[in-house]
């Protein structure tokens, strides 16, 4: 009994894909169970790929591809036995394995590797292939025995992680070596390589990762803001459900409610407003997160769709083949890039909170949530702002867009893409420096409620406070910061417990 057979089982069918399960096997929190009917699926697609190839053309089966789509494998003219061509055919297939495998550059983390190999297992699963049932019970081994082989990540450019899933298959032939693990040597039909290669799962497994992230670091955001919010001692009045109301943005009424909820009293005694009117860092928060949560959400949903089904080309269907550009990944490419587009905002305005909670007149508090009352001049927080910035400035190289960009590539006859990977891998950078950014807000945000209790007394936000504060070095002394930033940024994947109780 491996240790595995304990957790939670994940069913692979070629159905969509959940992002939660998709992270919970990328993270070995959850095991994959496939289902006999998937398996007889695999097998029918792959009988009618044969008979497609063996009554007609194929492209991939029986020519070359890209701009070598118009010629054959086994030249007409040549007389050749069935066995011969059989070889030819399988060489062929070799061929196109190894002239693909020229991925460049760094290596993918062994949780990309992992939830690509499951994204590219699912998709062979929904029987659009015509895959052999030998290189699915292959893959599934690899699966399930978490044997990694070594991916590149320089060569795909948004129409098919090519170069990537050639190493895959070489790895699962036993050409390549595996980079741990490892399963026995599987055997490739002739018609396999393409239908292996015909996928852009190392592109899917990327963004749902950082898609995943970057939903945890969007409730983070709103329960530090909603700290920071308590802490400067801010007018609830830029919460308020009628204000909302009367431009009633979806999501900005319901971040103004979570908002609202987080930071309004629950004793019924007054809590401390400081201004009439607070700066956009406090009272525009619902404005600016709720474009960012909707843009996730689209991308979500893309990933929904992208997750599930067959995509490979040529398709297999009923009767047949079809051939298309289902492989163009347009849709999740501009989802990508409106989301990273909208997260940006969310975490400039956290620096603009944090810029608020070093200023004695917006706080009370000394400057820099300094102890000045032992050192006139104490620097306090004063550094940590040029720490969010410097994050910062790297996010908004990694907010910019990627789908205005043209190509031309194959002889000029694949002369558009998508450049999805690009962009996930933008987004991938993007959430990282978020982290910094958020966690060091928080770690202001604590400090200045450590100063003043009162002001998170009585509100939803308490329990919170509590947890964090325990959790930084008391000293208000002149010190390196860099662990208490870190220990913050550890904790924002959890702070969106808080809201769990939200009715919004």
């Amino acid at each position: 009994m491996h240790a595995s057979d304990d957790l939670p089982p994940v069913t692979l069918d070629g159905t969509p894909l959940r992002v939660a399960d998709l992270v919970a096997l990328a993270d070995r929190r959850a095991r994959v169970s496939v289902p006999s009917h998937a398996l007889e699926t695999v097998e029918r697609s792959h009988r009618t790929l044969l008979a497609a190839r063996d009554s007609g053309i194929v492209y991939g089966a029986n020519t070359g591809v890209g701009a070598n789509r118009g010629i054959s494998v086994v030249d007409d003219a040549v007389e050749l036995t069935p066995e011969e061509e059989h070889r030819e055919q399988a060489a062929h297939g070799r061929r196109l394995l190894r002239s693909h495998a020229s991925g460049i550059g760094e290596i993918e983390d062994d949780r990309v590797t992992r939830a690509a190999l499951v994204v590219r297992l699912n998709q062979l699963l929904a029987g659009g292939s015509g895959i052999s049932p030998g290189v699915v019970h292959g893959l599934l081994a690899a699966v399930r025995s978490d044997s990694l082989p070594t991916l590149h990540r320089t060569g795909s450019i948004g129409t098919g992680d090519l170069t990537a899933l050639a190493e895959v298959a070489l790895t699962l032939i036993g050409e390549f070596p595996w980079r741990s693990g490892g399963v026995a040597p599987v055997d490739f039909a002739e018609t396999d390589s393409l239908p292996f290669m015909s996928s852009s799962a190392v592109t899917l497994a990327t963004t749902a990762l950082a898609a995943d992230v970057a939903a945890r670091q969007l409730d983070a955001a709103t329960v530090v803001a909603a700290l920071s919010f308590r802490a400067l001692r801010g007018s609830s009045e830029a919460f308020d459900a009628q204000v909302h109301a009367a431009r009633p943005h979806p999501g900005q009424v319901r971040e103004a409610a979570r908002l609202r909820w987080l930071t309004e009293s629950v004793t019924g005694d007054p809590l401390p407003v400081a201004r009439l009117q607070d700066p956009f860092g406090l009272r525009a928060s619902p404005q600016v997160h709720a474009p960012a949560r909707t843009a996730l959400g689209v991308l979500l949903d893309a990933l929904d769709r992208e997750l599930g089904g067959p995509a490979e080309n040529p398709l297999v269907v009923v009767d047949g083949v079809r051939h298309h550009g289902q492989f163009h990944l347009a849709t999740l490419a501009w989802s990508l890039d409106a989301a990273r587009t909208g997260l940006l905002p969310v975490f400039s305005l956290s620096t603009s909170r944090l810029g608020l909670l070093m200023r004695a007149d917006m706080t009370g508090l000394p400057p820099f949530l300094a102890d000045a009352r032992r050192n006139a001049t104490s620097s306090g927080l004063m550094i940590v702002e040029y720490v969010a910035q410097d994050a910062l400035a790297h996010m908004r190289i990694d907010a910019t867009p990627v789908t205005s960009a043209s190509i031309s590539v194959s002889l000029g006859l694949e002369e558009h893409a998508s450049f999805a990977i690009q962009s996930t891998r933008l987004l991938t950078s993007l959430v990282r420096s978020s982290g910094a950014v958020l966690a060091v807000e928080l770690f202001a945000a604590v400090r200045a409620l450590q100063m003043a209790p009162d002001r998170v007394a009585g509100t939803r936000l308490l329990p919170v406070f509590e947890r964090l504060v325990e959790l930084i070095d008391p000293s208000t002394d002149d010190r390196p910061l860099g662990a208490d930033i870190a220990r913050m940024e550890a904790e924002l994947p959890m702070l969106g417990a808080a809201l769990r109780d939200c009715p919004a």
